[in-house]
């Protein structure tokens, strides 16, 4: 754990940036994690990459990267160990006020509701100081752990793209949701 400064706060998780000092950590949990993101998810896994990953994270402000983190331990885990990461992409400010979600849990922290947790602090904190109206989750149609995710908080389907994102080394059909600051 790098930082425990959280910028909100749950019962059993918070959320806080990305920093370059979390590679270890993140890096080791993708790596173990790689079994449960394959094939729609490829974060990053090693130092470098997660060094680029995380710059832009950190500096892009169309951008916004939150480290999911265990509060007070949890199952043999240390506190404020990396649960998940959810990040916001393609912020435009504006009349439009929306940002694109991307995110994942490490094995580890499945099926213990941390991820919903987590994502329920994110719409918070995007809906209150970034100041977002909407959240979109592009979501590919077997992904049924992601999908049942956004249904938990609250997102609405809202159409089907096909061929809408090239991800390992194909075009991806997926299912579009969405979430508006006054669906909260």
């Amino acid at each position: 754990m790098s930082d425990t400064t959280y910028l909100a706060e749950g019962s059993r998780t918070a959320i806080r940036p990305f920093t370059l000092a979390d590679a270890d950590e993140f890096t080791a949990r993708s790596r173990e994690s790689r079994e449960l993101h394959r094939p729609w998810l490829f974060p990053p896994a090693d130092p470098d990459t997660y060094a680029a990953y995380a710059t832009v994270l950190i500096e892009d402000p169309a951008k916004a990267g939150f480290l999911v983190c265990e509060r007070h331990g949890g199952e043999g885990a240390a506190d404020g160990a990396v649960a998940g990461f959810i990040n916001i992409n393609n912020i435009v400010i504006g009349g439009f006020r929306c940002g694109a979600l991307g995110y994942g849990a490490f094995a580890h922290a499945t099926g213990r509701g941390l991820m919903a947790e987590g994502l329920g602090l994110v719409l918070r904190y995007a809906f209150g100081p970034l100041g977002l109206h909407r959240l979109e989750a592009n979501i590919q149609p077997g992904n049924k752990a992601s999908l049942a995710l956004v249904r938990r908080a609250g997102f609405r389907l809202e159409g089907f793209s096909p061929d809408f994102l090239f991800i390992d080394g194909g075009w991806r059909d997926h299912e579009r949701w969405a979430i508006t600051a006054d669906m909260r």
